[in-house]
């Protein structure tokens, strides 16, 4: 287990933003994690956990606490069973699951971050989510003394949200298992129209495996979603605000806001969530609202590739990025009535 004092965390997220943490410890088992926690919370200490840190925005003045960095390795594949320890790197792990030709996190090619973080944050993209395969997660229970062991529907999963992130301070997750699919070495049924179109298959088909990744892997690099060093419009948490969720009677105010603004035929995007409720798109608001591409004239801007991806430039501070996700926000709630909000954990700061 290394200890460093002072420790820079800007480099261990992909904003590459925010100040150092009084400590840094870098745990490579479960057991280092659990001691590490352990001493923190005898301690009275300040903890803040890091896995891959595609979803931290950290404040210039850093962390006044000890920083656990979860290094973690572990992939058990047996049959269509997976586990995971926490600080695998996630989108080498699709991979490995596409080469062993088992369908279900196939579309989640490319997200950057380590497997502990899925669960929390229930991670999705392109019609799929990890809570539809996900079937345990193993965490330290902080407030329990103790490794527990929840089941999928225990874990209160919905839309980019989870028990782990209702109840941060609660559980450290240290091991996530999944129920992969062996579908002869196809995809799961494709859901999202966007995947559908390019591929040239209706909603509901299946296609190789290799190229539902592929062609994930290559929507998302033409995004900037996909981590590049030399691409700054990858210096970023990849989608920045969620997409709204509204009542049907607050959807039918938006939709009249819409109408008023933009003329009788304009239409804003609208997905079935659950009874009563529809989903809107946060990039159209945010565009709608006059924030395009590449928006911003200082170090902080929106990507030249997505609008929902605020980016650091190269020399931005976190300042700077939160001064223009405000802007955004507050544009939005003019023109919509709607207020976004963040995806990324902030430490230190808030919108």
């Amino acid at each position: 287990m290394q200890e460093l004092h002072d420790a820079p965390l800007a480099p261990l997220t992909t904003f590459r933003l925010g100040g150092p943490a009084t400590r840094l410890i870098t745990a490579t088992t479960d057991a280092e994690v659990i001691d590490a926690v352990r001493d923190a919370d005898a301690h009275g200490t300040p903890l803040l956990v890091i896995g891959g840190g595609s979803n931290l925005v950290i404040g210039d003045k850093g962390f006044d606490g000890t920083a656990l960095r979860i290094a973690t390795r572990g992939f058990e594949l047996g049959g269509t069973t997976l586990e995971l320890a926490a600080g695998e790197v996630w989108t080498d792990a699709v991979a490995r699951t596409v080469e062993a030709g088992l369908a279900g996190v196939e579309c989640l090619s490319g997200i950057p971050g380590s497997a502990g973080a899925t669960p929390i944050q229930n991670v999705g993209a392109y019609g799929q989510e990890v809570s539809s395969t996900i079937t345990e997660v193993v965490a330290y229970d902080r407030r329990a003394g103790r490794t527990v062991t929840l089941a999928n529907e225990e874990c209160a999963f919905s839309y980019r949200h989870s028990r782990f992130k209702a109840d941060p301070e609660r559980y450290v997750v240290l091991r996530v298992r999944f129920g992969l699919e062996d579908a002869d070495g196809l995809s799961a049924p494709v859901k999202y129209a966007e995947t559908a179109r390019v591929l040239g298959v209706e909603a509901g088909d299946r296609v190789p495996l290799a190229t539902a990744r592929e062609t994930v892997l290559k929507l998302r690099a033409g995004k900037g979603m996909v981590l590049d060093p030399e691409d700054h419009d990858t210096w970023s948490a990849g989608s920045f605000f969620t997409n709204p969720i509204l009542t049907d009677a607050d959807f039918a105010v938006f939709r009249t806001r819409v109408r008023k603004r933009g003329g009788a035929g304009v239409e804003p995007p609208a997905y079935p969530a659950g009874q009563g409720h529809t989903k809107t798109s946060a990039a159209w608001l945010i565009d709608k609202a006059g924030f395009t591409k590449g928006y911003g004239t200082g170090p902080a801007r929106i990507s030249t590739k997505h609008t929902l991806a605020l980016t650091n430039r190269g020399d931005a501070t976190t300042e700077d990025l939160l001064a223009l996700a405000r802007e955004v926000v507050a544009g939005v709630r003019e023109a919509f009535g709607i207020t976004l909000v963040n995806e990324p954990v902030t430490v230190g700061v808030s919108l």
